[in-house]
């Protein structure tokens, strides 16, 4: 399970922007989570949940995840198309030179503090 390392890094940013902006407490923080980023968000929010208690700045935050789509980009037809339906394989032209644009990210969106 991969998602305490993830809450880990996540508390030790908080911590961070709390002492740069003089901050006591944080009320929430909302994730964005890609939905490749093979993080699980019941796991995610079950590891917030034990690991929040052990600081005061977060004790009492609320964490929100907004998931976002997994986007993939050919490059032979330049179109864009949801990857979780279709694959590495373009629907519209058949080619494999594709990419991921978007999905696989884990970024702290927003923070409210009190």
């Amino acid at each position: 399970m991969h998602e305490l390392g993830i809450i880990v890094h996540i508390t030790k940013t908080l911590q961070s922007v709390a002492r740069e902006n003089n901050l006591k407490e944080i009320a929430s923080v909302t994730l964005e989570v890609g939905e490749v980023s093979s993080i699980v968000p019941d796991y995610l929010t079950d590891c917030w949940e034990y690991y929040r208690k052990k600081f005061p700045l977060i004790e009492h935050a609320e964490m929100r995840i907004e998931m976002m789509p997994a986007v993939t980009y050919c490059e032979s037809c330049e179109k864009t198309y949801p990857t979780v339906e279709y694959g590495r394989q373009c629907p519209c032209c058949g080619s494999w030179e594709t990419y991921l644009l978007t999905g696989d990210e884990c970024n702290i969106r927003e923070i409210e503090a009190q």
